[in-house]
């Protein structure tokens, strides 16, 4: 389909949120389903750092992407390779029949900073589609789409949670399961007050490592590992700390909190010890001693980390994390605050 006598007049915009989380890997298929019996969650930050697309015109025949911290990459719409670094977002312009587009993506958190980007990025380019073509922007309908896109090509199975978080926004806990005809999730927001989330910014602090991550290796042992039987009794804990953090954030009980982030960092670094660099780990043991938590974003191995704690005890953290951070190339603490929207057009 020639998106030109669309996209003539006006092009048009689209940015999500991304994400911070804890009690990842649940929402994959993989775990969701064999733990059923035991409600599995995850719980996560939208953050304002948004990534923004815009759709244009370009040469017919032809799709175009051009993203921040990857080379442009064209093809033939009939040629295209979705093994390409970008081929998620080529996936989603062949979805939607694209022909003669250019797929501009501008996102404002660091490249391959574990903070869910490129599912971010796909809800985005879903929904500037969707408005394209005059459709109602359902959220719900677009996770679902983004996350089966992503599955089909990423050679790797794919949770659900950078999606529901990019599409929503806010600070949430996510209740996985199978539904009537395919699966489900419940989204159950954790503050009813807007002046609860605007002082929860006080309660945390992220900061990116300087490393790029690549998630799916530690995603793949993590998979493999519980295929095997190995590490069922891990995954069966992290789901009771991660409803027990929600519980603790709920009801602002942020040295609780801090405890049981720091008790799921450990139970996966005795799993994978590679999830924190060795950056990570020096920001993961400085925030235990300062009696906050800290956990690696996403499935860890570079990128960003997280923390918790009560207000003066982040306030402290946030000083020694910058000392820390001061002699590592591109690393430092991110200006970054809760985003309580989801997709805006």
């Amino acid at each position: 389909m020639n998106y030109t006598h669309l996209l003539e007049k006006k092009e048009i915009r689209a940015s999500v949120p991304c994400r911070v989380d804890l009690g990842g890997t649940l929402d994959i298929s993989t775990f969701y389903l064999p733990l059923a019996h035991l409600k599995p969650a995850s719980f996560n930050i939208a953050l304002d750092m948004r990534t923004h697309v815009t759709l244009s015109t370009w040469t017919k025949g032809r799709i175009r992407i051009s993203s921040k911290g990857f080379a442009s990459a064209e093809f033939d719409r009939d040629t295209v390779r979705f093994d390409h670094p970008m081929g998620l977002m080529f996936a989603v312009a062949r979805y939607f029949d694209a022909d003669g587009i250019h797929i501009q993506i501008n996102s404002t958190s660091p490249p391959k900073s574990a903070l869910g980007g490129s599912s971010a990025a796909a809800v985005a380019i879903i929904a500037a589609f969707y408005a394209v073509l005059g459709e109602p922007i359902n959220p719900k309908k677009i996770v679902w789409l983004a996350h089966y896109i992503e599955s089909s090509v990423a050679g790797v199975p794919c949770g659900v949670q950078d999606h529901a978080a990019a599409a929503f926004g806010g600070v949430n806990l996510w209740e996985w399961q199978m539904g009537e005809t395919g699966p489900e999730f419940e989204r159950i927001p954790v503050f009813e007050n807007t002046q609860d989330l605007v002082d929860f910014n006080d309660q945390i602090l992220v900061a990116y490592c300087g490393i790029p991550h690549v998630s799916k290796d530690i995603n793949k042992q993590w998979v493999d590992a519980f295929i095997r039987g190995e590490t069922t009794a891990i995954f069966e804990k992290i789901v009771e700390i991660t409803k027990e953090f929600y519980r603790a954030v709920k009801t602002k009980n942020f040295s609780l909190a801090g405890e049981l982030m720091a008790q799921e960092t450990r139970l996966r670094l005795e799993m994978t010890p590679e999830v924190l660099d060795n950056t990570g780990k020096k920001l993961f043991e400085r925030a235990v001693a300062l009696n906050c938590g800290a956990r690696f974003t996403g499935a860890g191995g570079g990128g960003c980390l997280w923390a918790i704690g009560e207000r003066d005890k982040i306030l402290d953290l946030a000083l020694a994390w910058k000392k820390l951070l001061e002699p590592v190339p591109d690393a430092k603490l991110l200006d970054t605050g809760i985003d309580t929207n989801g997709i805006l057009i």
